[in-house]
């Protein structure tokens, strides 16, 4: 068993291996050892995540990362294509801008610890395309990038008092899940993984979420920002870096100071629950349960917790046929907290709007379409819709928490119920509960499902013949000998 050298003393009388054992299932990781239902999941979550980068196409947001990336690159040039635009552009800044629009609409994933497609599937198609590798590889890559992830993620997961004092950092652990594709994709053996992960442990940012009371758009851009990191670790590892390596295995290096914990208990010996952190959760399972099965895939371009009350709404107008001009009075129980705020003259950004519940609502009402127009600086502003939001209230249940709701997402109880009334001014009235909405893992969209919506998502960019010919290669991407092929496939 081989740890870090430097820490060879009395203080760590346990010596642990997880870092080598990640490392080395990155590398062993084949095409043929993964489920069928794997497979199949990870090619729903790599179509999903291009279609919604598609759909952030010539939003401010796209725009403007496309235009970070594209300074940093001196101009056009490179051997990666940025999705939407055609561009080509080295794989870093790529990263940049693909990283940045995968989340710009906040319609990917959700996992139990954040966004997770937002960094692996761009860096997973950038590496592929970069380095000329199949649509098997790029398979095989995404599925080792969310199993290491969501561990590593997993393992340095804050407390209740951490979460309420610091936020959730959710972009602090997004780079690994942008290094260890990129790592698999270039032939890393398991000694420069291992060297990959212990670089990325030294580029992680502190675990806070200034957004979360900000609201500020940069939100968006630090997904883009991780993934960029990632290749540039990926690179620095492929050019010869070494000795930062089982970074994971010295609590002072990585899960202790994310977790606020030396690792030590009383008697000097490595903890494998230390404070906050759970060790072992880094190798838990590993090989054996896929956790990108438990993945929640968001089926509104909104936050997490406004889907439910949404799909309720969405059910409602499909059955009972009725516009915004109907609408007296929408009641959502419970409230969850921070997801009900409308101000008096709109909303200064696109987070602060996706995080709005009453927003999202009336923004579906007026346009049941989903899409980036929902939210263009002018429809944030609108009187009219603005008004109608003014009218979705909260009920009398206690409010609920994101926090609370994550631990029953983490522990596989379900998710949490929410009950929406709708109070129509002809007098009728109607009331829907809804728990597991279309996208959660326990009710997960079909291929059927996970297609309309790629339409709905990939038409700013894709219509007609060129559309369905996407949508057909992506789906069966396993047949692609080469993705740098597919080069103007998405553009």
């Amino acid at each position: 068993m081989r740890y870090n050298r430097l820490y060879k003393d009395n203080d760590f009388l346990t010596p642990t291996n997880y870092t080598q054992k990640l490392s080395e299932y990155t590398v062993g990781l084949k095409y043929e050892d993964i489920p069928p239902e794997v497979v199949e999941r990870a090619k729903m979550i790599m179509l999903q995540t291009i279609g919604v980068t598609l759909a952030a196409k010539g939003t401010p947001i796209y725009d403007k990362a496309v235009k970070m990336a594209r300074e940093a690159n001196g101009g056009d040039g490179g051997g990666v294509t940025m999705w939407g635009s055609g561009q080509k552009l080295s794989a870093i800044n790529a990263a940049l801008a693909m990283g940045t629009a995968s989340d710009a609409l906040d319609w990917e994933d959700c996992s139990w610890t954040g966004h997770p497609s937002a960094g692996i599937i761009p860096c997973a198609w950038i590496a592929a395309e970069e380095k000329h590798k199949s649509g098997k590889d790029l398979i095989c890559a995404i599925v080792a990038g969310y199993e290491v992830y969501q561990r590593i993620a997993m393992a340095v997961q804050p407390s209740d008092e951490r979460w309420k004092k610091k936020g959730w950092g959710l972009t602090s652990w997004q780079i690994f899940g942008c290094i260890i594709p990129a790592a698999k994709l270039y032939g890393f053996d398991a000694r420069k993984v291992d060297q990959a992960i212990g670089m990325g442990c030294e580029c992680s940012t502190l675990p806070v979420a200034y957004h979360a009371t900000t609201m500020s758009d940069f939100y968006h851009y630090e997904h883009g920002y991780r993934a960029r990191d990632g290749f540039a670790i990926a690179k620095a590892v492929e050019k010869g870096i070494h000795n930062n390596r089982d970074a994971l295995d010295c609590p002072r290096c990585y899960t202790g100071v994310i977790c606020g914990d030396d690792g030590k208990n009383g008697s000097g010996e490595t903890k494998v629950q230390s404070g906050e952190a759970d060790l072992t959760w880094l190798d838990r399972d590993l090989g054996s349960r896929y956790l990108i099965m438990r993945t929640l895939m968001k089926h509104w371009p909104a936050n997490m917790w406004v889907q439910t009350p949404v799909e309720i709404i969405h059910d409602l107008v499909e059955r009972e046929g009725f516009g915004p001009e109907d609408v007296e009075e929408i009641v959502v129980d419970p409230p969850f907290r921070n997801r009900m705020d409308v101000p008096d003259d709109g909303f200064t950004s696109v987070t602060h709007a996706q995080f709005s519940t009453p927003y999202v609502i009336a923004a579906y009402l007026y346009d049941p379409h989903p899409g980036a127009q929902w939210y263009t600086p002018e429809r944030m502003k609108d009187p009219k819709l603005i008004a109608l939001a003014k009218r979705v209230k909260p009920g009398p249940s206690p409010e609920g928490s994101p926090m609370t709701g994550f631990k029953q997402f983490r522990e596989e109880r379900g998710f949490p119920m929410r009950s929406v009334t709708v109070k129509l001014k002809d007098g009728r009235i109607f009331e829907e509960k809804m728990d597991c909405h279309p996208g959660h893992p326990d009710n997960m969209m079909s291929r059927e499902q996970f297609a309309d919506r790629f339409r709905i998502q990939a038409a700013p960019v894709l219509q007609g013949e060129r559309l369905e010919k996407a949508l057909e290669t992506l789906c069966h991407i396993e047949d692609v000998a080469d993705i740098a092929s597919l080069s103007d496939l998405l553009c």
